[in-house]
C-alpha cells in the first residue's frame, strides 16, 4: 500500500518560494532600502541643521534643551503618526531618541566654549 500524499496546502507551506513570489520579495526588499536610504538622508539633512542650532545656541549662550519646544514638537509628530495610521507610541520613541542625540550634541558643543 502507497502512502497518504499530504494535503496540498501542507506541502506548499513547506516548499521554498517560487520564482515569482521571489521577484514580489525582491521588489519589496528594493522599496524599503529605498526608503532606508531616504531616512538615513534626511536625518543627515536634520541633524546638519541642528548642529547649526546647536552651534548659534552655544554663540549666545542659550540652553541645549527646550524642553517646551520638545513637548510641542512631540505632540504635532503623534498627530501626524496618527493620521498616516504609524503608531504614535513609536513615532515618539523615535523622536524622543533623536532629540536626546541632538541634546547631546549641542551640550558638547557649549562644554567645547
Amino acid at each position: 500500500m502507497n502512502a497518504p500524499e499530504p494535503d496540498a496546502h501542507l506541502a506548499a507551506s513547506t516548499e521554498t518560494p517560487d520564482v515569482a513570489t521571489d521577484a514580489v520579495l525582491t521588489s519589496y526588499r528594493e522599496s524599503i532600502d529605498n526608503i532606508d536610504a531616504a531616512l538615513i538622508h534626511l536625518l543627515a539633512e536634520r541633524f546638519k541643521i541642528t548642529q547649526a542650532v546647536g552651534q548659534y545656541k552655544a554663540e549666545h549662550d542659550l540652553p541645549p534643551a527646550d524642553p517646551s519646544r520638545e513637548e510641542r514638537q512631540i505632540g504635532r509628530l503623534r498627530a501626524l503618526a496618527t493620521a498616516s495610521h504609524l503608531d504614535p507610541e513609536f513615532s515618539e520613541k523615535f523622536l524622543r531618541f533623536v532629540i536626546d542625540e541632538v541634546i547631546h550634541h549641542h551640550e558638547r558643543l557649549r562644554d567645547e566654549r
